[in-house]
C-alpha cells in the first residue's frame, strides 16, 4: 500500500477584514506563512451574517500575472470587470478568474441579496500563473454548482466536489495552468479516506466544520486551521471524527520561480511590479462602467 504523508505543521487562520469590510479568515499569507507555491493565498470569507442593507464587498480593485478562484458555499456575489464581463455567483457557484496581463474586477454583494441579508461564506484562493502566462490575456471559467463533477465513496460516507484534479474516478472540468488539485471533501462521522496524491504536488487541507484527524499520526484538528502534509508519501488521510468533517484538500506543484508581490500585482521582479502600477494608473486595465 501507498505510504501516507506525514504532517509537517498546523497553522491557525487569522481574522482581518478586507475590501469594503468583510471579515476574512486567512492562513496565509500571515507572518507564519507567506505562500505556499504555487498558492499565495487562502481566504475564507465569513460565515458572516448581515442584516438588510449591511453586506459589504470589494470595490474596483486591478489585478495582474495570477488567478483568482472564488467558491461561494453562502450568499450571492455579483462581480463585474473592466472587459464588460458581469455575473452573480450563487452557492456551490465556482469562478475561475485568470487575470493574465490585467484586469479590474469587482466583487460585491448581489442587490437583491444586499437589500434582503444573510449569511456570506466562501473561499477565494490566489493561484500564482508561471512567468509564461504572466501576461496572457484574462479569462473567466464560471462553473455553476450543477455542472462541478461530484463523487461519492462506495459505502456512501465520503462526498467530493471536484473543483480541480482528479478524486474517487472523477476529473474536474476546470482547466489550470499547472497540475492542481482543489477538492471538497465531505465525511460523514468515523468515515476516512486514503486519497492518492502526486509525488511532485505539495499538499495542505483546510476544514470548514468539523475535527479531522490527518495522516497516520491522527491527530485531532479542528476547523479553521491549515494542515500542511510532507512530501513523504503518494497518499494523504483524511478522516473525520465524531461529527461530519466538511473539508478542503488543495495541491500543486511548486513552480520555484521568484514571487515580487505589491498588493494585487504578482510578477516575478520589482521592474514588472512597477510597470503594472504604471500600467494601471494609465488606464492600460480599463475600468469597469457601472
Amino acid at each position: 500500500m501507498s505510504p501516507t504523508r506525514t504532517l509537517e505543521r498546523t497553522i491557525p487562520a487569522v481574522r482581518t477584514v478586507e475590501g469594503g469590510g468583510f471579515v476574512v479568515h486567512r492562513p496565509f499569507p500571515t507572518r507564519l506563512l507567506m505562500d505556499f507555491d504555487p498558492f499565495l493565498l487562502l481566504d475564507e470569507m465569513g460565515p458572516v451574517d448581515y442584516s438588510p442593507g449591511e453586506a459589504v464587498g470589494a470595490p474596483d480593485h486591478p489585478h495582474r500575472g495570477f488567478e483568482t478562484v472564488t467558491y461561494m458555499l453562502e450568499g450571492q456575489f455579483g462581480h463585474k470587470d473592466s472587459a464588460g464581463h458581469a455575473g452573480t455567483l450563487r452557492p456551490g457557484d465556482v469562478q475561475w478568474m485568470t487575470a493574465g496581463a490585467g484586469v479590474v474586477h469587482s466583487e460585491m454583494p448581489d442587490p437583491e441579496f444586499a437589500k434582503s441579508g444573510g449569511r456570506v461564506h466562501g473561499l477565494q484562493l490566489w493561484v500564482n500563473l508561471p512567468s509564461r502566462d504572466k501576461m496572457i490575456a484574462p479569462r473567466y471559467q464560471e462553473m455553476p454548482s450543477a455542472e462541478i463533477p461530484v463523487a461519492t465513496s462506495e459505502d456512501g460516507k465520503v462526498r467530493v466536489k471536484v473543483i480541480a484534479g482528479e478524486a474517487l474516478g472523477v476529473h474536474a472540468k476546470i482547466q489550470t495552468h499547472t497540475p492542481i488539485l482543489y477538492q471538497h471533501f465531505t465525511l460523514q462521522p468515523g468515515a476516512r479516506i486514503v486519497h492518492p496524491v502526486p509525488r511532485d504536488y505539495r499538499v495542505f487541507a483546510y476544514a470548514l466544520a468539523g475535527t479531522g484527524h490527518y495522516g497516520d499520526e491522527r491527530e485531532a484538528i479542528g476547523a479553521q486551521r491549515m494542515v500542511v502534509f510532507n512530501d513523504d508519501g503518494d497518499t494523504v488521510t483524511l478522516e473525520a471524527g465524531d461529527e461530519p468533517l466538511d473539508v478542503l484538500l488543495f495541491g500543486g506543484v511548486p513552480l520555484k520561480e521568484p514571487v515580487v508581490r505589491y498588493g494585487p500585482f504578482v510578477m516575478n521582479t520589482e521592474a514588472e511590479i512597477r510597470q503594472a502600477v504604471v500600467d494601471y494608473q494609465a488606464g492600460r486595465m480599463g475600468e469597469i462602467q457601472h
